[in-house]
């Protein structure tokens, strides 16, 4: 499938500059490397230049912007931590979180595509692939040649993957593939799809799907509220024929779906936080232009009180998601940890969305400020990747020991 790679001629882009500044209440910064604030940096930037101008006029039209794609590749997002040798950028973790911060300050739906190309098709193949599959699918997703989805979640089977019926058979020189897979980011659009399925023992296995295999079709969603700049779709597959060498030969069983869910979910920790700071600043800059009362209403207490709280959330998330970088470089954040901040920056983000919202009164609904957007994609991210109830029980599993879910 060829990629757009210029801009199309009917993008509106917003005369309204890009004002942002990052608040960092508690010299964050200080914590962080020379080459993680560069990289930071130029990802800001790039959003500043590329996204900001016309991201409002996409999520009004309910479209992803394809002609984004090359970019995001250049600008390493798509598998950060993915070696080098294989086409990615050979990060750390906290390079990673920071890229996905940046992006989901421009928008969730934009950080979804690069998530889901990075943590969800890149990381399966890279960590439970064969060394052919590495070199033929890696560098040309890492660049952008190929975009990936991520089959797991069906349309009965969400929070419980492990009751899909989406199932393979063998046929002898290949795999029969059956189902269906909904709330699929990217795969509108997407060449291969990273497929979960049951074979005939019931075990679940991952195979490469690609777009043009007889009897898979991509169908999009329409009519969404939420995360209207990112494409959404079905996978239906119908008597598919997979060749065996496409099936992911180093894992077997659920581990090997949760495994890229954790890297996802670490990805929105500090994405969610990125939009929770974009809803800050604006409201922040809001408060000292708008006069009300012969007054700019950041004078006012209330106000006053919500940007006290706004700033307060956001420096303990920031400190909660570093600790986590710290520890997922050293190989020692485990799955519950990466829930824990994944659910409280979303949280964090949504509560201060909804207060910016009140604080720009009705500017705060329009798409000349960036926050009724956030709010609406941040509902979509607030269920995503394990929904905020499911953290809360793999936090609570993982204090007492009894398992809430049986």
């Amino acid at each position: 499938m060829s990629k757009q790679t210029s801009e199309p001629n009917d993008i509106h882009r917003s005369a309204k500059k890009d004002l942002y500044e990052a608040p960092d209440y508690y010299q964050i910064d200080d914590l962080l490397s020379e080459e993680h604030k560069l990289i930071r940096d130029s990802v800001r930037s790039w959003v500043k230049k590329e996204v900001s101008p016309i991201i409002e006029d996409f999520a009004q039209k309910a479209q992803f912007p394809k002609h984004l794609i090359p970019g995001l590749a250049e600008i390493g997002a798509f598998g950060p931590t993915i070696p080098t040798n294989y086409g990615g950028a050979g990060l750390d973790y906290i390079s990673y979180g920071l890229i996905m911060q940046e992006i989901e300050r421009g928008d969730s739906g934009i950080r979804s595509a690069a998530s889901v190309q990075g943590s969800l098709v890149m990381y399966p193949i890279y960590a439970y692939g064969s060394e052919e599959q590495k070199m033929h699918y890696l560098p040309k997703l890492a660049s952008g040649e190929y975009m990936g989805c991520f089959g797991l979640t069906e349309p009965d089977h969400g929070s419980d993957p492990g009751s899909m019926i989406t199932n393979i058979k063998d046929m002898g020189d290949y795999f029969l593939l059956n189902g269906a897979k909904m709330w699929i980011s990217n795969s509108p659009f997407a060449d291969i799809a990273i497929v979960w399925a049951k074979d005939e023992e019931g075990i679940i296995r991952g195979l490469i799907v690609e777009k043009g295999m007889e009897g898979f079709s991509a169908p999009e969603i329409h009519g969404k509220w939420s995360l209207r700049a990112s494409a959404s779709g079905e996978l239906v597959f119908d008597n598919v024929k997979v060749p065996k060498k496409n099936v992911l030969p180093n894992v077997k069983g659920l581990k090997g779906p949760l495994g890229c869910l954790n890297q996802a979910r670490y990805g929105i920790a500090w994405g969610a936080l990125g939009a929770a700071m974009d809803c800050y600043d604006t409201a922040l800059r809001y408060s000292k232009e708008r006069i009300q009362f012969g007054r700019p209403i950041g004078g006012f207490q209330l106000q006053q009180k919500k940007l006290a709280e706004m700033i307060t959330e956001i420096t303990k998330g920031q400190l909660l998601v570093w600790r986590l970088g710290v520890l997922r470089n050293e190989n020692r954040a485990s799955p519950a940890q990466i829930s824990m901040a994944k659910r409280n920056s979303v949280e964090t983000a949504i509560n201060i969305a909804r207060e910016a919202r009140q604080i720009l009164g009705g500017m705060g609904i329009t798409g000349e400020y960036p926050v009724m957007r956030h709010m609406m994609n941040l509902e979509s991210v607030v269920t995503y990747e394990g929904t905020h109830d499911i953290h809360l029980l793999i936090t609570g599993m993982d204090i007492t020991g009894l398992n809430a879910f049986e």
